[in-house]
């Protein structure tokens, strides 16, 4: 992913920063590296609310000491089931007005909530975790979901949040291209933010008392193994951010209740917007309708 000037202006600032702090602290520059890690990019733009979200229902959700911000959208005529829209990281519910017209043309009721940090609701931090605890709370406010469609980071947690459900019967799952591995995405913040070991071992107790979870329990290779309802996985060969390499190993296992799809030449956010992709997770939708 290509980086502006002000990103890079930035992660110099905050990398020496980190290492500046560590020489005398290493817990407190690992502070300051998981709040940077939780910390999502704000568009400066005002956002444009898209025709289709107009005619929304607007929904606010108190969760601990923030509140998030939603739409629900009823169709003419139910069919019974609703769906939860979840988007990715640095992203927000607008993003998915094609899916928001799609799933109520066929008469589901249809609910996306922007994540915390991001787009309309309020908070500072987002993570897999955060994002999980605020998909059951959106589950006990406005559920039960049919089906989950998650992109990205909201595919994690997601698949977290799924296999929380003390009811997983008659229930749906899609995945696009979603963050398989946290420790993925450590390494890569790794890559942007060079520490020495006591700050990585900092950095490791920190996560550790913060999320009381293996980090290998916080994937979606962990998760899936609890989900034994449908799943639709679509990914493609070329994602340069939800690398494809940490598909393989799931796809190789032969689960029964996945299907994937796989593309090339998407990437990881055009994939979402693929005419072929949309019907296909349409279809997906409607066939548990039968």
């Amino acid at each position: 992913m290509k980086m502006n000037l002000s990103q890079r202006l930035a992660i110099t600032y905050y990398r020496t920063k980190i290492q500046t702090i560590g020489l005398v602290s290493p817990s407190k520059a690992a502070e300051l590296a998981f709040e940077l890690f939780c910390t999502p990019r704000k568009s400066r733009k005002k956002l444009k609310e898209p025709p289709v979200f107009h005619k929304a229902e607007k929904l606010q959700l108190k969760i601990k000491d923030i509140t998030i911000s939603g739409f629900r959208f009823r169709p003419q005529q139910y069919n019974g089931k609703k769906i939860l829209i979840l988007h990715g990281f640095s992203s927000y519910s607008y993003k998915f007005e094609k899916y928001v017209s799609l799933f109520k043309k066929q008469g589901f009721e249809v609910v996306c909530f922007d994540a915390p940090a991001h787009g309309l609701s309020e908070g500072k931090l987002i993570n897999a975790l955060i994002y999980k605890d605020a998909i059951l709370a959106i589950e006990a406010a406005y559920g039960p979901f049919y089906g989950l469609m998650g992109h990205s980071l909201g595919g994690l947690a997601g698949a977290l949040a799924f296999q929380d459900f003390k009811d997983q019967s008659n229930r749906r799952l899609v995945l696009i291209a979603p963050a398989i591995r946290t420790q993925r995405a450590i390494e890569h913040f790794y890559s942007l933010f060079p520490v020495d070991e006591k700050i990585r071992s900092a950095i490791d107790q920190l996560f550790n008392e913060i999320t009381h979870l293996p980090i290998e329990e916080i994937s979606v290779s962990h998760a899936i193994h609890q989900i034994k309802s449908p799943v639709l996985w679509v990914h493609d060969k070329d994602d340069k951010i939800c690398i494809f390499d940490d598909v393989i190993p799931i796809m190789e296992e032969k689960p029964a209740n996945i299907q994937f799809v796989i593309t090339e030449r998407l990437g990881h956010s055009r994939i979402y917007k693929e005419a072929s992709i949309s019907n296909t997770i349409d279809h997906f939708f409607r066939e548990g309708l039968d």
